[in-house]
């Protein structure tokens, strides 16, 4: 594993689980993001453990894959309410990290 590829792992992990935990702690801003789309508090909270168990899973080499990939599909979540928000510049980064869980599953599916 190179050294880009690491700090690449890192930062996205670190981004599941730091937005695992704003969205678990139905921090006000979330919460009224995801609840002008239908998402309850309960739904709210299920979808930041979601995120946050999947960035744990990022951790340990044997379910990255795993991990890499649900993250993905709640990053990919996001970034449709993000796009239908007009919040352009947050989606496109946000498309950016999902891009990177791509490379991350696909380079832990080839080992």
């Amino acid at each position: 594993m190179n050294l880009t590829f690491k700090i690449i792992l890192v930062v996205l992990i670190f981004l599941a689980i730091s937005s695992g935990i704003t969205k678990i702690m139905l921090m006000p801003q979330d919460a009224r993001f995801f609840g002008a789309y239908g998402f309850s508090n309960a739904m709210l909270i299920t979808f930041g453990a979601t995120q946050f168990i999947s960035g744990i899973l990022m951790i340990i080499p044997k379910t990255r894959l795993y991990g890499a990939i649900i993250v993905a599909i709640t990053f990919l979540i996001s970034l449709a309410l993000l796009v239908m928000d007009g919040k352009l510049l947050i989606a496109g980064i946000t498309l950016i990290a999902t891009a990177l869980l791509g490379w991350v599953a696909k380079s832990r599916s080839i080992k």
